[in-house]
C-alpha cells in the first residue's frame, strides 16, 4: 500500500508542475490553485507512504517519479527538448527508482 501511495504521489508531483506552469508565476487564479491542491497532496501522500518505507528511498523515489514524468510529459506534451542525452539521463534516473524498489527490506 505504501508503494501505490508513493506511486500516485509522485503522478501528483508531475501534476503540480504542470500545474505551476499553468499558473504562469500564480498570475492565474484556477491553475494556482491546482498547484497548491496537487503540491499540498503530495507532500501528504509521500508523508502516509513514510510511515512504513525508509526515509531516503521513499523521498528518492518520490523526487524521481516527478523528475523524470515531469520531463517526459515536457517533451510530449510542451514540446521541450529529447535530445539523447536528456532522455538517456531520464532513463538513469528511472533505472535508479526501480533498483530503490528492487533493494530488499524496502
Amino acid at each position: 500500500m505504501s508503494w501505490a501511495l508513493l506511486g500516485l504521489a509522485g503522478i501528483l508531483e508531475i501534476a503540480f508542475a504542470f500545474a505551476m506552469k499553468s499558473s504562469e508565476g500564480f498570475t492565474r487564479l484556477i491553475p494556482a490553485l491546482l498547484t497548491v491542491a496537487t503540491g499540498l497532496s503530495s507532500v501528504l501522500l509521500l508523508s502516509f507512504s513514510l510511515r512504513t518505507l525508509p526515509m531516503g528511498t521513499g523521498y528518492a523515489v518520490w523526487t524521481g517519479i516527478g523528475a523524470a514524468g515531469t520531463a517526459i510529459l515536457g517533451m510530449a506534451v510542451l514540446g521541450e527538448s529529447a535530445a539523447p542525452l536528456r532522455i538517456l539521463s531520464i532513463v538513469l534516473i528511472l533505472s535508479g527508482v526501480v533498483g530503490l524498489k528492487l533493494v530488499p527490506g524496502n
